[in-house]
């Protein structure tokens, strides 16, 4: 039988084994990524916005799109979701997501998966997190529209990267074909496209600024009811603007 000492070992070593990673937890007692470039992320956000998310979440359901390591999976469980799905198209982080939710004790299913395929889960589900993945979308506001269309029953809490200034410009519901200046707006919403790298990760391929996210999560059909933390938006599924006809 193993001491607590060689137990803490054996978990160090895997967690050195199934490095790198994004997420720094702690598990029994060991961080996986104490040097994290971000501070003890993503524990630093989490704090921000958990108290905006029910504390109970008996009988609910919960999808965690790009899960990660499974950082907010684990927390959805902690506060006792009857079942949670995580998916990545990462087959490394669902590796240590399968490992992270082990060594915590909680039960989560996960699917190696991209947000392009959610049609495949064949469900709705009472929550779903979307926490930063918009940015690395090539195609951000098609995976809001497929998000809407197939997965979110109620909630969605979305978390994105934005750039560019923090106003959001009034818009009204049209402009004449003449009219140019309200393009040039700080407020006016903007996604910018990153052709190369940013932070380098050629992955980061659209970041919006505030006005462009809350455009977007609009124009998909949610409705926002609170932004607890800049980058963090709690929303529900209303009724989209108009339609959009999906692929």
């Amino acid at each position: 039988m193993m001491s607590k000492t060689q137990d803490i070992a054996q978990i160090e070593r895997q967690i050195r084994a199934l490095a790198p990673w994004f997420h720094n937890m702690t598990l029994a007692g060991v961080e996986t990524a104490p040097e994290h470039f971000l501070g003890n992320y993503p524990s630093v956000k989490w704090a921000h916005f958990r108290d905006a998310l029910p504390q109970d979440l008996t009988g609910r359901t919960v999808l965690d799109i790009g899960c990660n390591a499974g950082f907010f999976s684990i927390e959805m469980k902690r506060r006792g979701a009857s079942r949670v799905v995580g998916i990545d198209s990462d087959p490394h982080y669902l590796r240590q997501a399968e490992f992270a939710a082990g060594i915590s004790g909680v039960e989560v299913e996960f699917h190696e998966m991209s947000v392009y395929e959610l049609a495949r889960l064949g469900e709705r589900f009472d929550i779903v997190l979307f926490m930063g993945v918009l940015y690395h979308l090539r195609h951000p506001l098609l995976a809001l529209d497929l998000i809407y269309e197939w997965v979110a029953a109620d909630m969605l809490v979305c978390q994105a990267m934005q750039r560019g200034s923090g106003e959001v410009e009034p818009m009204a519901e049209d402009y004449p074909f003449s009219e140019t200046a309200v393009f040039d707006a700080p407020g006016a919403p903007k996604l910018h496209f990153v052709e190369h790298r940013y932070a380098e990760d050629p992955t980061n391929w659209w970041i919006p600024n505030r006005a462009c996210m809350e455009a977007m999560l609009r124009s998909a059909g949610f409705v926002i009811e609170a932004r607890p933390e800049p980058e963090v938006y709690i929303c529900r599924r209303g009724n989209r603007p108009y339609e959009v006809e999906l692929p």
